[in-house]
């Protein structure tokens, strides 16, 4: 069995070689078969990247042209035979002429001749082919009717007509056998076929005794009709299960409607909701590659609004990732812009540091610009996977930098005015006496408690984690130094 479109176009092309008359189910079965796999091969690949449209296939155009070299063949053949019928209804009717002739006009005098004419004119008659099917029925008719007034008419000699009653009588009783044979063949179609060439010849065979005439042939004609019920049964089962599977796609399309329903009336969606639509589809679709063949009258108009919705979903589909890949393409842009406004506030705070023009009113304003560019940054959607990780750590170092920075120049300020807290309070405890130097120590006590808790909390995994622990242990440090201080003033004063 042909499995690819290149192994199709290979046996059909064999095919040709043959008598085109005794190839058509071997052709039709092709044809379906390179047209399954064709739907297979064009469905719709799922990219993010809109594709070019598709070319001419140059495998369906080499297989179309076969298709049509066999059509042009068979329509060759066909005109040949119609002629050739044409031909052997004219020798037929020049025949049944003779036959009637022979039939109304014979003696007893002429018998012999006359039975040998007639014989002559059998025999003739086996020898010539088909006739064209709309005389088929009354030209058997008359060639029946012809032979059997001859035989009961015509005063011929007893012993040479049971002879040839008894010849007769034979063939048919053999095709009777056959025909009772054929109820054991379990390939019915091929069965009925040479049950119809079985009738073909009994008409051809002449009449047997009167008295038997009856029941010879209703050995036959039962033999026939249990073939022919069994034929039935078997196109009433073959249209029944055609009828399901036109059911079936159906249902497969009604679902198909379904998920397009939305698309249709223009609802939101979003890439997850294209996800599972998608699965859905595409299971849908495997679904419909185990169906068979549904009515013929039904088989192409159904395909062709089953593939309509499949159309629709995979072109909405491509559109909405289209828009996406262009709402990515926008926010890339801007993104990549806030960053460069970033480096640039970066840079000039840099400047500004080394050259000493840094004042807390630059930090803050500086600082009010770069929380701008972040709460902007958050406003941006997002952009491809491929940019969104890389471009997102240059910003946030960008901005760590920046605020790094500007912690670094703080740092000195905020131990400065610790300092001179500390030493105003130290000074108010004094005043208060040893009592206020013991509140100042245990609240000194109770920060310094805190802070080296808080400092476990810091995993030292990033710079920032770490710098945070340097500032922490820093204050640490400086507590621990304005608790010495106090506890130096407090053991003055109980000296």
């Amino acid at each position: 069995m042909a499995n690819t479109r290149k192994e199709i176009i290979d046996e059909l092309k064999a095919l040709l070689e043959q008598d085109v008359t005794a190839i058509k189910d071997q052709v039709d079965h092709l044809k379906t078969q390179f047209y399954t796999v064709n739907e297979e091969n064009a469905e719709p690949v799922e990219s993010e990247e809109p594709e070019e449209a598709p070319a001419t296939d140059p495998i369906e155009e080499q297989f179309k042209e076969l298709l049509a070299q066999y059509k042009a063949k068979r329509a060759e053949v066909a005109a040949a035979q119609a002629k050739e019928q044409a031909e052997n209804l004219a020798r037929k009717q020049a025949i049944l002429d003779e036959m009637h002739k022979l039939a109304e006009g014979a003696d007893a005098d002429g018998v012999m001749a006359n039975l040998q004419r007639m014989r002559e004119l059998q025999a003739t008659w086996k020898t010539i082919g088909p006739v064209p099917a709309t005389h088929t029925q009354e030209i058997r008719k008359a060639y029946q009717q012809y032979q059997e007034q001859f035989y009961d008419l015509v005063k011929i000699n007893i012993e040479l007509r049971d002879l040839d009653f008894k010849k007769n009588l034979e063939l048919k009783t053999l095709l009777c056998e056959a025909a009772e044979r054929l109820q054991s063949n379990e390939n019915i179609v091929e069965a009925s076929r040479a049950l119809q060439q079985l009738h073909d010849e009994w008409a051809e065979i002449g009449p047997v005794a009167r008295e038997l005439r009856e029941d010879l042939w209703n050995r036959f004609k039962t033999a026939s009709t249990i073939i022919n019920k069994k034929h039935q049964a078997y196109f009433d089962e073959l249209h029944a299960k055609e009828q399901a599977n036109l059911d079936a796609k159906r249902a497969i399309i009604d679902q198909l409607k379904a998920v397009n329903e939305p698309i249709v009336n223009g609802e939101p969606w979003n890439a997850k909701k294209w996800d599972e639509a998608t699965a859905k589809v595409q299971q849908l679709q495997n679904d419909w590659r185990k169906i068979g063949f549904a009515p013929k009258k039904y088989n192409q108009s159904i395909y062709d609004e089953y593939r309509a919705e499949c159309d629709r979903f995979f072109h909405a589909k491509t559109e909405f990732f289209k828009e996406i890949r262009d709402a990515f393409t926008q926010n890339l842009k801007h993104k990549r812009s806030l960053l460069d406004q970033a480096k640039v506030l970066v840079e000039e705070q840099k400047a500004k540091v080394e050259n000493g023009e840094m004042t807390r009113e630059l930090w803050d304003e500086t600082t009010q610009k770069m929380q701008a560019l972040q709460a902007e940054w958050k406003t941006v959607g997002m952009v491809a996977r491929k940019y969104s990780d890389d471009l997102w750590k240059q910003f946030s170092e960008t901005c760590d930098a920046f605020f790094n920075a500007k912690r670094e120049a703080m740092k000195d300020e905020r131990i400065k005015a610790r300092g001179e807290r500390a030493a105003k309070a130290a000074r108010a405890a004094a005043h208060q006496g040893a009592e206020g130097l013991r509140r100042m120590r245990e609240r000194l006590q109770q920060e310094i408690k805190t802070a080296e808790n808080n400092i476990l909390f810091f995993t030292g995994k990033s710079k920032n984690a770490n710098k945070l622990v340097d500032d922490m242990q820093r204050k640490i440090d400086e507590l621990k130094k304005q608790l010495a201080d106090i506890n130096d003033k407090i053991n003055q004063e109980e000296d």
